[in-house]
């Protein structure tokens, strides 16, 4: 008995590193996979429908069940086909992972718009898209579902050269939490990854130089964690994997103070005073 037996799984961008890792694993344990990937570039340029075609075949070779997908999850239409992609295979859909993404890495003054559009399309407005598509079948299908989103270290710390990334994860993690508020009342639970892995996005990246621990392996168990009835009704987490080590980000607030003085407006002279207080 697998952990996925009977379930349908869509992975985004799992034509390669931490997505074909995902697609294997949930494969291994009996999901139906719907590996999609448009095939491009690093910086998403261009489309190679044989990355997506690779991966279902090796599912296939190794005893499991998947198709292939090569729509782009930026736009309306290519989000709503990957999700149809499913129905049309296997008559429904249970488990989304969006992982599918892009890098265009600039220092802040020299980037683009174009830079940061493009990004921005990919990872924030394509886990919003395809997410939207997802959760409309699994309300229609009324059984629930489990959606997980892929946010970043980039995203919930900052990262020297990746402003669009940054920006692009951090906002993946805001609509992870509202997501999770918004579809409890359907059973649909929404978390979110954030994974550090050496990859064809990041081996050459100076962080990556010389690890060899750090394996889209170390990731895959996390997500199959978080699809799987072991998660429960878990929702709204940020799981974090690098390596052997699983951590969880979290927004917190700290104390702060309060002006007891006067009708309770600060100053920016006081504001400064307080400062250390405000900030423990």
């Amino acid at each position: 008995m697998g952990l996925l037996d009977g379930k349908v799984a869509i992975i985004t961008g799992a034509g390669g590193g931490i997505g074909r890792s995902h697609a294997m694993l949930f494969a291994k344990e009996g999901a139906k996979v719907v590996v999609n990937d448009v095939g491009g570039t690093r910086d998403g340029s261009g489309s190679d429908a044989s990355a997506a075609e690779k991966v279902a075949a090796e599912i296939k070779e190794a005893g499991g069940t998947a198709v292939s997908n090569h729509d782009s999850v930026a736009t309306s239409e290519g989000a709503q086909a990957i999700i149809q992609s499913a129905i049309q295979a296997f008559g429904r859909a249970d488990l989304l992972v969006n992982n599918a993404g892009i890098l265009r890495d600039k220092t802040f003054l020299k980037m683009d718009e174009p830079m940061f559009d493009t990004v921005i399309a990919v990872h924030l407005k394509g886990t919003f898209l395809t997410s939207q598509a997802m959760a409309k079948q699994l309300t229609a299908q009324g059984e629930g579902g489990r959606i997980v989103n892929t946010t970043s270290v980039s995203g919930m710390l900052g990262n020297f050269g990746q402003a669009n990334y940054a920006a692009a994860k951090a906002g993946i993690y805001g609509l992870t939490r509202t997501m999770s508020i918004e579809l409890q009342k359907h059973r649909i639970t929404v978390n979110a990854l954030a994974p550090i892995a050496k990859t064809r996005m990041t081996e050459d990246l100076p962080m990556y130089q010389g690890t060899s621990s750090l394996t889209p392996a170390h990731i895959s168990p996390a997500a199959l964690f978080l699809v799987s009835d072991l998660c429960a009704d878990k929702t709204g987490y940020v799981l974090a994997v690098a390596g052997a080590r699983m951590y969880a980000f979290k927004v917190t607030e700290t104390s702060g103070r309060f002006k007891e003085e006067g009708d309770g407006v600060w100053t920016a002279q006081e504001i400064a005073e307080a400062w250390e207080g405000i900030m423990k």
